[in-house]
């Protein structure tokens, strides 16, 4: 049997582990009732066999243990802080070239890895910082938290070793908080903390690093709907957008809230997207009154507007690019279009998704992982749009597009389909469900009301989801993480 290894990094894994030890120890002390007890409450797979295993380390762990009187808050930290290599590649920097050559595989080439479910619509999906965690939120208000390693084993069941952890079940904490639905999620940064956001006008942040942990540690309690949220890079301010026009940023620590004291300098309808670039100077807001505004990380004043950015049309989504020199975004006239921040203009706008002109829902873009594609939904075909993100060269998904149409829009109307690498035939899901791929497509149903299609990448995987009922998207994320997932 294959011998569990703690992951430093990777609490979660960690703390599994250890009630592992805690049950064969109890177990190999004669303490057969309260180890069956605890087993079955953290539902071990596979069972504990009698070890002495925890004693040595406790003693092993005693010797070597530094002094308490001086401690070290640096230890804690690295356990959440990325540390892998940058194999993404440069990115999109139009300053330098124009024609680099692709890193990621077509956007088409995706095939089913996984299924979860919620009791109602999912409606937000979030990486966390390592890549190793999703959370999920519904309209039941629910919030889920699933493994990585564990869907992709579930995925392909004939690969895993016998006794191997990462067989157990994937979905590791399920939430229960909100009284309305989860509008928004995002993880902190560093910490195992999870942050949503709600129809029931609150903010909540969840330590997830416990077990038993099923409400949150802190709540924030705003005056409107929650719609879009964003931390900053170090976890301890929170930027967050409402139906209300006016941008909160909240300190973590003490949920103490600050606007912008100039007035006009602030949207004048709700407030769609909102995220912090990645070295945290700026960030960015799009609004119901088409307009998209730049605003210093620091003064919390607005520094740049783009007026009219679709034409006058809703902004639905807005992100950064990795260097921080361009904004993607996109609108309601069925354009995406990249800003060029130091010169304040469109470089490129992708057009071909609206077939029909102006869309009737929110559509979000983002960039996949090496930001070599953008990619859009096609709201009158419910096909997948892809361009070379340094032209506007559309490359439509037509693998996606043509079996959507053989399967009938009526089969496929609020189901959820994920997709990975060489592609294989679709199978639909209820819609209630939620698929991953690693890299893919997530397929969840939104309605025209609430927050809208969300899409996540991360690094050498991705997650996109998508709404075929109403076609709705919009980007929570870039993660750059890579997860060891072969590319075929």
């Amino acid at each position: 049997m294959k011998e569990p290894e703690a992951d430093p990094k990777n609490i979660i894994k960690s703390r599994e582990l250890l009630y592992r030890l805690m049950i064969s120890q109890l177990f190999y002390d004669g303490h057969q009732t309260l180890a069956v007890q605890l087993s079955n409450m953290i539902q071990t797979d596979p069972p504990c066999p009698p070890s002495d295993r925890l004693l040595h380390l406790m003693l092993i762990g005693s010797a070597h243990e530094p002094d308490r009187s001086k401690k070290d808050n640096s230890a804690s930290l690295s356990l959440f802080t990325s540390s892998f290599d940058n194999t993404l590649g440069p990115g999109l920097d139009l300053e330098f070239e124009t024609e680099a050559q692709t890193q990621a595989p077509e956007p088409a080439q995706y095939e089913t890895a996984y299924v979860t479910s919620h009791k109602g619509n999912c409606r937000a999906g979030a990486f966390s910082a390592d890549g190793q965690l999703i959370a999920t939120g519904s309209v039941d208000a629910s919030i889920k938290i699933l493994d990585v390693d564990r869907m992709l084993a579930k995925s392909a069941p004939e690969e895993i070793a016998p006794g191997d952890q990462t067989g157990g079940h994937p979905v590791i904490r399920t939430l229960y908080d909100h009284l309305e639905e989860v509008t928004c999620l995002e993880f902190h940064p560093r910490e195992p903390i999870l942050v949503s956001g709600s129809r029931d006008f609150s903010v909540k942040l969840f330590d997830f690093s416990k077990a038993s942990v099923k409400k949150a540690f802190r709540t924030i309690t705003d005056a409107d709907q929650i719609r879009c949220l964003s931390f900053h890079p170090t976890g301890d301010f929170l930027i967050v957008g409402t139906n209300h026009p006016i941008v909160r940023l909240y300190d973590v620590n003490t949920a103490q809230c600050f606007v912008c004291s100039i007035p006009n300098h602030q949207h004048t309808a709700g407030i769609t997207s909102i995220k912090y670039s990645p070295d945290a100077k700026t960030y960015v807001s799009a609004g119901k009154d088409g307009s998209i505004k730049l605003w210093d990380g620091v003064s919390n004043r607005c520094i740049n507007t783009f007026a009219k950015a679709h034409d006058g049309y809703e902004v639905c989504s807005v992100t950064f690019t990795r260097n921080g020199k361009y904004i993607l975004s996109s609108g309601k006239d069925s354009l995406i279009k990249l800003w060029e921040l130091s010169t304040s203009r469109c470089l490129i706008a992708y057009t071909g998704a609206g077939t029909t002109g102006r869309q009737e829902h929110k559509a979000q873009a983002i960039f996949n992982h090496t930001e070599d594609y953008v990619l859009f939904p096609d709201e009158a075909t419910t096909s997948l749009c892809a361009w070379n993100s340094r032209n506007d060269q559309i490359e439509r998904c037509k693998v996606l597009y043509s079996r959507y149409l053989q399967l009938g829009t009526d089969t496929y109307n609020k189901a959820i389909t994920i997709l990975d690498e060489n592609i294989t035939e679709p199978t639909v899901a209820s819609e209630k469900s939620l698929k991953v791929s690693f890299p893919g497509a997530v397929w969840k149903p939104t309605d025209i009301d609430s927050c809208p299609y969300h899409t996540t990448y991360h690094k050498g995987k991705s997650i996109l989801h998508s709404d075929l009922l109403d076609s709705t998207i919009f980007p929570e994320e870039l993660l750059k993480v890579a997860l060891s997932h072969p590319v075929r």
